[in-house]
């Protein structure tokens, strides 16, 4: 399986996603553990499988 560094700003935010939806300007994602984080104002502006980041944008 593959998990998701969430990456804001150039900083890790979340680690171990499995999951992400994005729903307006909210991006809603989860871990393995099945925490859930909201990051509002933002949108997902890259997936990458071979170095396991999910980079998302925040709108200003």
């Amino acid at each position: 399986m593959c998990e998701f560094n969430v990456i804001l700003n150039g900083k890790t935010l979340f680690k171990d996603v499995v999951y992400a939806k994005a729903e307006g300007t909210t991006v809603t994602v989860k871990s393995v553990l099945g925490e859930t984080k909201e990051f509002k104002n933002c949108k997902i502006v890259e997936v990458d499988v071979n170095s396991t980041r999910l980079v998302l944008a925040s709108f200003s």
